[in-house]
């Protein structure tokens, strides 16, 4: 028997079985459960998503005889089973790729003219469409948005922006994501166990790391080093023969860094470059280490972090004795270095440079506070004599031509000096284990200082003490500030749209409170009481009478203004 790639032999043939887009099934689904379905699609995304396999499935489901209930194909009626055998004259596929010259497109609009021989629908799948021509996309367009109520169009691209906007326009779209590294990773689990394979789960995180979000890549990857490991696929036959360096690597490495050794540093990274890998993807996957132990620090963003649960547990370890500040500098510097790489002409000496800032990053953020050196007398010239005062000026008789002799002095000895290995060795860090010993000191201070329960009570003293501090209006309106407490969020209740304004103006109430209450996430809500907001309301003034109105009241008063109104034949101003 043949072999069959692990690509064909798992291509799903059910809405269910395929992976990571399960958006996309679902509404196709529920397309043929209420009788919605388009007369044209378009799937979209990377290579290797299942754009093709699920055409193919939705190909086959609306001609299936058995799917009235589930909406998914039988493969037991002679639809199915005529499509599965590469038989069926219902479903036609076009690769665009080869075949995207007019007359191929004139070809297949001949073929929407006849009627399906069995079933309700013929289906046209073209896979590549954005590799068909200008010439190709105008004479499909007519067909495309008028065809016969027989016909479907599934179009597949990884490109859709070539696509012309008046193709897109006439197919209702259908975007597939990558695929994510733990849905791949199941998918290789399940092979594994179908197919009797002994699989590390580091090691098929690897593969579903370098198959980046395509499952088909992942698959082809699977299958050559089943072929080279056979039964037990592990860890250590993945990243020999996919040329990947090893996580102990970089685990290794980082721990030199943190204990400023940098022979340890140099020596590490010599073995990199003499197994084979060279230095810039050294430098890229540091980096991605150092991404890594940065996204550990925080447990809501521990979710991001693509690997296997044992090595989820070394970066935790590592994340916590390595600080914030030495990983974004560390960052930084390996940007630096990547960017400037392809212009540096050592290639090693440009990396190893990189690699001696992150060793001395620890240096340069723990700044010693060296007290400045005594200012010390001058008591010896440059050649280390000792300055001797001027002699005295003798009275010389003016008869006497000799001129007075300079006295020459011998110069003094150097001093011998000695050269001591332990003053110009560079310092290290403390030991791993006394910097594992501080970090857990230093939890267990946090632990002590962590803050206790935000109440009420402590609010509305922070609140007073904050008061105490103000004078003239801001401190009325403080003091007349009702308080309440949910959860992290202060209530203030106020009397009026002044009293809130004034509130909101003072900047420095909140970052008080946040620091007086230790309580980082204290928000502030400022709500106005009614009932005291009515009551400072001015009363409004009158509205002004219409000259009918002050008819109508004088006559309510005395009834005999319409008598004068009469008799003078007056009339009312409008």
């Amino acid at each position: 028997m043949s072999f069959v790639v692990s690509a064909r032999k798992y291509r799903p043939n059910r809405f269910e079985d395929v992976v990571g887009q399960a958006h996309v099934a679902q509404t196709l689904k529920n397309a043929l459960r209420n009788d919605k379905l388009a007369h044209a699609f378009l799937f979209c995304g990377p290579r290797g998503v299942g754009k093709t396999t699920c055409a193919r499935i939705l190909a086959k489901v609306i001609n299936c005889q058995n799917s009235a209930d589930t909406f998914e194909p039988c493969n037991t009626c002679d639809s199915c089973k005529a499509f599965n055998e590469n038989a069926s004259f219902n479903i036609i596929e076009l690769d665009a790729a080869s075949n995207n010259s007019v007359e191929h497109i004139r070809q297949l609009i001949e073929q929407v003219r006849f009627q399906p021989q069995q079933g309700r629908y013929k289906v046209f799948i073209i896979d590549e469409v954005h590799m068909l021509s200008a010439q190709a996309f105008n004479a499909f367009l007519k067909t495309l948005e008028e065809p016969p109520p027989y016909a479907v169009f599934i179009l597949a691209t990884t490109e859709k922006h070539k696509i012309l906007p008046t193709i897109l326009s006439r197919c209702q779209i259908f975007d597939f994501k990558r695929i994510q590294i733990a849905e791949m990773v199941s998918h290789l689990q399940n092979i594994c166990r179908r197919e009797g394979i002994e699989a590390d789960e580091n090691a098929l995180h690897i593969i579903a790391q370098k198959a980046d979000g395509a499952l088909r890549d992942a698959l082809s990857i699977f299958d050559r080093i089943v072929s080279f490991s056979g039964k037990s696929l592990t860890y250590q036959d993945v990243i020999s023969n996919l040329n990947i360096l090893d996580y102990d690597y970089f685990f290794r490495f980082t721990e030199a860094l943190l204990t400023e050794n940098l022979p340890e540093v140099m020596l590490i990274f010599d073995e990199v470059l003499r197994n084979g890998f060279e230095a810039d993807t050294f430098i890229n996957e540091l980096a991605e280490h150092f991404r890594n132990l940065l996204i550990c620090k925080d447990e809501q963003t521990l979710a991001l972090l693509e690997v296997g649960e044992n090595l989820k547990d070394q970066y935790r370890r590592q994340a916590q004795l390595a600080p914030a500040s030495f990983l974004l500098s560390a960052l930084n510097i390996a940007n630096d270095c990547d960017v400037n790489f392809k212009m540096a002409r050592n290639k090693r000496l440009h990396a190893e440079m990189a690699l001696i800032k992150m060793t001395s990053l620890g240096r340069a953020i723990r700044l010693p506070d060296a007290p400045a050196p005594a200012p010390e007398k001058k008591t010896a010239d440059a050649n280390d004599r000792p300055v001797k005062p001027p002699p005295p000026q003798k009275t010389e008789n003016k008869t006497e031509a000799s001129a007075p002799q300079k006295r020459v002095e011998e110069p003094a000895p150097a001093k011998n000096i000695e050269w001591n290995p332990a003053a110009t060795e560079t310092p290290k860090l403390k030991g791993l284990e006394m910097l594992m010993a501080e970090v857990a000191a230093e939890s267990g201070d946090a632990a002590e200082n962590e803050q206790k329960e935000l109440t009420l009570e402590m609010a509305v003293a922070a609140w007073t003490k904050y008061t105490d501090t103000k004078d003239n209006h801001l401190k009325e309106v403080l003091q007349n500030t009702e308080l309440a407490l949910e959860g992290e969020k202060l209530i203030a209740v106020v009397g009026s749209t002044l009293a809130e304004n004034t509130l909101m103006k003072d900047l420095d109430l909140m970052d008080f409170l946040r620091q007086e209450l230790k309580s980082p996430e204290l928000i502030r809500e400022i709500r106005i009481d009614e009932s005291k907001a009515s009551a400072n309301k001015a009363p409004k003034a009158p509205k002004p009478l219409t000259p009918r109105e002050k008819y109508q009241k004088m006559l309510e008063i005395n009834p005999l203004v319409k008598e004068v109104f009469d008799r003078f034949d007056l009339q009312l101003e409008e």
